[in-house]
């Protein structure tokens, strides 16, 4: 006996599929940048209501890069929950998030270091350094996980090229880069 489903969708999405991906949020990539975003979120409300900073310039660079990396968090997050990144197919989205992860983790144990050592015993900074170096550490994490995604897992070989060889023996995408 067959069945047959008819489903009818309202939202204009013909693929079947709905605008929004709350699956993301469960998976460990989500779950890492609601974390990130958390621990980011935490930090940056300690160091603005931290009365008094005894080493001004480094708390301030520590809030600017908190801020950056909490708005940068947050776009990244709401792209994989709207599922915007097939919608702009132009732009490489694993290889742009590993490389604002690999500067990311070392400007945040930067300023989070130096925070660390200019909050000079104000419970609130010390707090707020602390969650600096948890987001840190999960961005360490998220960096780790996502390697294999946007480069490939270590010790596999390139995949082969789809062009045809050139009669001068020199591969041409080698040397489309290369201004003589």
């Amino acid at each position: 006996m067959s069945h047959t489903v008819i489903t009818s969708s309202t939202t204009g999405c013909s693929s079947g599929e709905s605008l929004l991906n709350l699956g993301y949020s469960r998976t460990i990539p989500g779950l890492l940048k609601i974390g990130q975003l958390l621990s980011l979120l935490i930090a940056f409300v300690c160091v603005c209501l931290a009365g008094g900073w005894p080493y001004w310039h480094a708390l301030q660079f520590f809030e600017v890069v908190l801020l950056w990396f909490l708005v940068a968090f947050l776009i990244f997050f709401l792209m994989h929950l709207f599922r915007l990144q097939t919608r702009m197919p132009c732009i490489n989205w694993p290889l742009t998030e590993f490389f604002h992860y690999s500067v990311g983790s070392v400007l945040l144990f930067i300023a989070s270091t130096a925070a660390a050592v200019g909050c000079g015993g104000v419970s609130s900074l010390v707090v707020a350094s602390v969650f600096g170096f948890i987001a840190t550490f999960l961005m360490v994490v998220n960096l780790w996980t996502s390697y294999s995604v946007a480069c490939g897992p270590p010790g596999r070989p390139p995949p082969p090229s789809t062009s045809p060889p050139s009669s001068s023996g020199v591969d041409p995408f080698l040397c489309a880069h290369v201004n003589f």
